[in-house]
């Protein structure tokens, strides 16, 4: 990666370390002119951190991504994360758990209306899948804000992928997702307005008990690299921002791998949950919905 970076030419150039350091401090810190900038150590001027941020994204995004996203699970992690979830909430068959984040920009200077969020402000909706062990398995941060986490769930790689799945004979093996996600074989979400002491509305209770691990792990990226939290706003293009989103999730996983501790304080992210829209029947409508009643009526009352 040195090489990639590239070496410095004469003592008073920036090295390669230099360069990496400033841009994993940016990603902690959201900050260029109380972090980067003005670090006694890691001092870039704003133009220079600029080229650099743009050349180690390019060569992060390619050489970490690949390696530390990764979907799909050996049979002893699937079934570690099928033990994992069961043992703490008794809800059978789960691997994963999807939800959707929405990362602050700056007006784009083509279509902005189309990043304006139900929030009020300008974003990308993010879609992050973790497993039991916080790990991001999937991260797809290509769409402006003013889009349905329905809509990102339906384009991605991630929905083709447990589709086929399902397909070839895996009947038992799910991953969560809220209310703003469709129902479908693969994807359990909760049950609509349910009456309340009825057994719907406790699988619902059962169902959040066991989604709650994706919330968590949002928080603890956002925690972990603050360039993502509202309170902050990337000023970078869509394009780049997306790179910025992709890489601190690799970069997470690689944390969650060696186990690195984040001692700062929690910061609850302030979000709001989309509620899907009534879809019109698919194919396979009704084969969900018949699942989700078995896995009711297998959940303890």
């Amino acid at each position: 990666m040195e090489e990639e970076l590239g070496r410095s030419v004469k003592s008073s150039s920036v090295t390669p370390a230099i360069r990496l350091m400033a841009v994993l401090r940016f990603f902690a810190e959201g900050s260029y002119q109380h972090g980067v900038g003005k670090d006694f150590d890691v001092g870039l001027a704003q133009s220079t951190f600029s080229k650099t941020l743009t050349k180690t994204l390019n060569i992060l995004e390619r050489r970490l991504c690949p390696v530390w996203i990764k979907l799909s699970m050996t049979e002893e992690e699937n079934k570690r994360a099928k033990m994992w979830f069961y043992r703490r909430t008794q809800f059978p068959g789960v691997i994963m758990c999807v939800d959707g984040t929405h990362i602050k920009i700056l007006p784009p200077a083509d279509e902005p209306y189309l990043y304006y969020n139900r929030k009020g402000y300008y974003s990308l909706n993010a879609m992050v899948i973790c497993d039991n062990k916080m790990q991001i398995r999937y991260v797809d941060a290509r769409f402006p804000g003013s889009s349905h986490d329905s809509h990102v769930w339906n384009v991605s790689a991630a929905k083709t992928y447990f589709e086929e799945r399902y397909r070839q004979g895996d009947k038992t093996t799910w991953i969560l997702g809220d209310a703003g996600y469709p129902l479908q074989p693969w994807l359990i979400t909760p049950f609509r307005s349910p009456v309340a002491g009825s057994r719907e509305s406790a699988f619902n209770k059962t169902h959040s008990k066991a989604r709650n691990i994706v919330e968590r792990v949002i928080g603890v990226l956002k925690n972990r690299f603050r360039c993502l939290l509202s309170a902050r706003q990337l000023h970078y293009s869509p394009q780049k921002v997306v790179q910025i989103i992709h890489v601190v999730c690799a970069l997470h996983n690689m944390c969650i791998h060696y186990n690195v501790e984040d001692n700062t304080p929690d910061i609850m992210d302030d979000e709001y949950q989309d509620v899907n829209e009534e879809e019109a029947p698919s194919e396979f409508s009704r084969e969900a919905s018949d699942i989700r009643m078995r896995i009711l009526r297998s959940l303890p009352n």
